[in-house]
């Protein structure tokens, strides 16, 4: 098969998901947020859709395999899955809902309102000094280019670096 055919091909495999992702976030917007920020899922069509919330698991591998250099044999599983499941129990309804809140009080997605919106969801100077290198600019694009229902995708898929790091600072020795 030629590159230009596989390279096809790919394209055609991540529409698809792309498709079916979109499909059962409108049938199940509640549900398909909090089960992508935990672990993967099958839509009601059978199609596998793309694994967002497993992005803090994965952000803890990659900090233990990758930053860390742990391998596999030293790899802590317990940690992985810990993670997994504050995506589950915390990030997918808490972010989803706080996404949701932020439309309600700034509708709309002008510069402005997406202004807004960055501002209020960076309001905790304590805990966030570290990050404002990297989520204000996200979270600007985030309010001021993408549709509600796709936001908290968005954040989980950057989230993966940030994880990546938060794993790393809090497990360093």
């Amino acid at each position: 098969m030629s590159a230009h055919k596989a390279c096809g091909h790919r394209i055609s495999g991540s529409m698809a998901l792309w498709r079916a992702y979109q499909r059962a976030l409108a049938a199940h917007p509640w549900k398909v947020q909090v089960l992508t920020a935990a672990h993967p899922r099958r839509c009601p069509d059978n199609t596998c859709v793309p694994c967002i919330g497993s992005l803090m698991g994965l952000g803890d591998v990659i900090s233990q395999q990758l930053v860390e250099r742990r391998g596999l044999q030293e790899h802590q599983r317990g940690r992985t899955l810990t993670m997994m499941s504050l995506g589950c129990g915390f990030v997918g309804p808490v972010v989803g809902g706080w996404y949701k809140v932020l439309d309600r009080f700034i509708p709309g997605t002008t510069k402005v309102d997406a202004l807004k919106k960055m501002m209020l969801d960076q309001d905790y100077p304590d805990a966030l000094i570290t990050n404002y290198y990297l989520w204000p600019a996200v979270q600007l694009a985030n309010f001021y280019l993408v549709p509600l229902h796709y936001r908290l995708a968005v954040v989980q898929c950057v989230a993966v670096i940030w994880n990546s790091y938060l794993s790393w600072k809090a497990h360093r020795l």
